[in-house]
């Protein structure tokens, strides 16, 4: 079976016989990274695994129902989630069909400080981040538990088969699990068609509301959990209508859409809200997304207040003050109230309580702000902690409503843990978002020089893969009627990487400026590099002996830093312009006559950062008018089609020869053009392009 998209996620996976020898079962393995992705991509596993080894029809497949699949989904979600909240580490999720038909499933995590929690006993001064998953778990499987050994914390549960369903005919199976297990069967199309086991939640919901993924949900509460201050009352609320107003629903008829839907079809619902939170990167989407879940679901409206230190303190005028929040999103069952519900919430923003705790906790009315059938009801904070860190408020208010049911307020408060998790990962995001694009800037010229008798064109696309590109170029004036131009490529990415080029391109310019040929440069920028190694790498070494730690063994220490460079220097004179120039394990420069002609003018050398006292040699010659100097990182010549590359056949040379008689400009877009066209997807590397062209 092949890898699972999971955005962000690598998934290495394996099929087949068990590794114990006395089982026969399919099992599958997956390593998942501790954010909130990682639910989505156990989810995404399970159901891979479910249809494969469903069509392979392996041992223990004449099993598989409908509910035994939604029950492994929901389990493989909680369990990853508890561990995602409760480790912060990666997690590894094994699946299994035993020939029984018992469904196995197993999470493991790497810091087993903390056991799960599986009650509702929490410490006063301790975030409860844990959910109910464990309760769950409880209650679809017939066994669980959880096992420890160095390091690494197992939680397993075995979901046993439903025996008596698939006992059934065809037809009885159905109508028995249709009419006794909960929404097994949906309307398509007018028809009555049961499920596949790999089908998504999702999917589920879709099917089971009619093709929308937001049913209908509760109108008004049932049993009590929070309060709701009404007209006639201390707030403390009692059973019954507000006499002289008139609720939106009858409270009969929302307590029984309330039995309805809680229960299995509440777990699913957790499980596609997770599903539409991973992945998402942007705060206010993932404010947007928890409004719409809620409403009409759970509540008649829903707001989320975000908490941001840019924003400043707010100042409660009793001494106390917190950070500053905006009203990221209001979202209402009928839309013509949101923006008069905003209105009014933006003048009660939520006071957070002391010590910080997910909620709920009551929060005001807000007033007649929803129109007579709206002027009282219950309002609930939550707030959304991730990490030990406050990030917001969620709050929920039902219409005509004394008090939400102990249901709802819990499912509410599991749903603001994996909203809190999707916000907390999407502000990580943008914080290294924004220190790769300023480490960006910083690490690039502000501007390309003008030559005297030269045209020339760039094309730099960093691939965004969370740091600062490993590419960069330079092209500037060094004095006495020389300029220089470089392109480099230094191995790896984010912070490694931008950390040789604010090493490496300062001292280009300051050698150059300084007189030193090319030649030169590179000797002496390569035993730079090499000093620059050897120094990281002792103190790296004296830091461990100060802290007790352990030798550092060969290949554990910090690498030496490989950058791969082309450099030269350009001196215009009557009739031309003079380039020398040297590769140092760089792409070789081509050479384009105008009549089509292309040749390399450089040869290959050692990569600047590997060989102490390397000498390096260059090469001179003349651009004649109309003669072009294209330069290229690997991003172009590697460019990927399957098993073949761009460069392979001298397919950039072909390539440049094609260009003759065009522009800089035009030479630089024909090639950029080329190479996304050649696979299927855009480029997976940096790409960076120089053309020089005399005139």
């Amino acid at each position: 079976m092949g890898a699972i998209p999971t955005q962000r996620e690598t998934v290495s996976l394996a099929t087949g016989a068990s590794a114990h020898p006395s089982e026969t079962s399919a099992q599958v393995r997956a390593e998942l990274p501790g954010t909130s992705l990682a639910p989505g991509a156990a989810r995404a596993l399970v159901r891979v695994a479910l249809a494969d080894w469903t069509e392979q029809a392996l041992p223990g497949t004449e099993y598989l129902t409908d509910r035994h699949a939604d029950d492994a989904l929901l389990v493989v979600s909680e369990l990853v989630t508890n561990a995602v909240v409760h480790a912060g580490t990666d997690v590894g999720v094994a699946f299994r069909l035993e020939p029984t038909g018992t469904l196995v499933v197993e999470v493991s995590d790497r810091h087993p400080a903390r056991a799960p929690r599986s009650t509702d006993a929490e410490s006063s001064t301790e975030t409860p981040e844990y959910g109910r998953g464990l309760r769950l778990v409880a209650t679809v499987s017939d066994a669980w538990g959880i096992t420890y050994r160095t390091g690494v914390k197992t939680v397993w549960a075995g979901l046993p088969p439903d025996r008596d369903a698939v006992a059934l005919t065809a037809a009885e199976g159905i109508e028995a699990y249709a009419g006794e297990r909960g929404p097994g069967l949906h309307a398509v199309d007018g028809d009555r068609a049961p499920r596949g086991p790999w089908d998504s939640v999702e999917q589920w919901v879709r099917r089971g509301t009619g093709g929308t993924t937001t049913p209908t949900g509760p109108q008004v509460t049932g049993e009590a959990s929070g309060t709701g201050a009404r007209p006639e009352t201390d707030g403390t609320g009692e059973n019954g209508a507000n006499p002289g107003t008139v609720a939106p629903d009858s409270g009969g008829q929302r307590d029984v859409r309330d039995r309805q839907w809680l229960g299995r079809g509440a777990l699913s619902f957790l499980a596609e809200a997770s599903d539409l939170l991973a992945g998402q990167l942007d705060e206010d989407r993932i404010a947007s997304l928890a409004a719409q879940l809620v409403v009409p679901r759970l509540a008649d409206w829903c707001a989320v207040w975000l908490e941001d230190e840019s924003l400043g303190r707010a100042d409660w005028g009793d001494g106390s003050t917190s950070v500053g929040v905006r009203l990221a999103r209001v979202w209402h069952g009928s839309e013509h109230r949101i923006e008069e519900l905003r209105r009014a919430l933006e003048k009660d923003p939520p006071r957070p309580p002391a010590p910080w705790r997910s909620g709920p906790v009551t929060h005001p009315w807000p007033g007649y702000a929803l129109g007579p059938r709206g002027a009282w009801g219950a309002a609930l904070a939550y707030r959304l902690v991730a990490g030990g860190r406050p990030l917001g408020t969620l709050v929920i208010g039902r219409a005509a409503a004394v008090r939400f049911p102990d249901e709802i307020t819990g499912l509410v408060e599991d749903l603001g843990r994996r909203v809190a998790l999707a916000i907390g990962t999407a502000r990580q995001y943008a914080r290294q978002a924004t220190i790769s694009a300023v480490l960006q800037r910083g690490l690039l010229p502000g501007a390309v020089a003008e030559i005297p008798g030269m045209r020339s064109a760039l094309v730099y696309e960093p691939r965004d893969q969370g740091g600062p590109s490993g590419d960069f170029y330079d092209l500037f004036p060094a004095g006495d009627g020389r300029w220089c131009f470089a392109v480099g490529d230094v191995q790896g990415k984010g912070p490694e990487a931008a950390v040789v080029i604010g090493l490496a391109r300062p001292w280009l310019r300051l050698l150059a400026r300084e007189g030193y040929g090319v030649a030169d440069v590179l000797d002496r920028l390569n035993q730079l590099l090499l000093d620059d190694a050897t120094e990281a790498a002792d103190a790296a070494a004296r830091a461990l002996v100060v802290v007790g730690g352990r030798p550092v063994a060969p290949g554990d220490g910090p690498q030496t830093r490989f950058l791969s460079l082309l450099y030269g220097t350009l001196v215009p004179f009557d009739g031309g312009v003079h380039c020398t120039l040297a590769s140092a394990g760089h792409p070789l420069p081509l050479l384009l006559t105008p009549d089509g002609d292309v040749r390399t003018v450089a040869r290959p050398q050692t990569l600047l950062g590997v060989v102490e006292d390397e000498t390096y040699t260059s090469e001179t010659f003349d651009l004649r008018p109309g003669d072009s100097l294209l330069c290229v990182t690997d991003g172009v010549t590697e460019r990927r089609n399957g098993s073949r590359q761009f460069d392979d056949d001298e397919g950039l040379a072909v390539a440049l020869a094609g260009c003759a008689g065009l522009d800089a400009q035009l030479i630089a877009a024909r090639v950029r053009g080329l190479v996304h066209a050649f696979g299927d997807g855009p480029p997976e590397d940096d790409l960076a392009l120089l053309v020089l062209q005399a005139e």
